[in-house]
């Protein structure tokens, strides 16, 4: 049925959700884990950023990340 139908595809659309939600915090956690001091300088640096610029960084990690996901999908 098309009800039926409908929540295979939804719930597999939330469960690829978190999925994706795992992945992030395990690939977020490598580097604090396999090199804290790097980590906490790149934290750091980060911070002292002006809103501007971190703001840029922000946009410059979505639109590879998007580019990227583009390419292997």
């Amino acid at each position: 049925s098309k009800q039926g139908k409908f929540e295979q595809v939804y719930s597999a659309m939330w469960q690829e959700f978190w999925i994706a939600i795992c992945l992030v915090l395990v690939i977020e956690g490598m580097l604090p884990f396999l090199a804290p001091k790097v980590w906490r300088q790149s934290m750091l640096q980060l911070a002292l950023l002006n809103d501007k610029n971190l703001r840029m960084v922000g946009l410059i990690s979505m639109v590879v990340g998007t580019v990227a996901l583009y390419i292997v999908n």
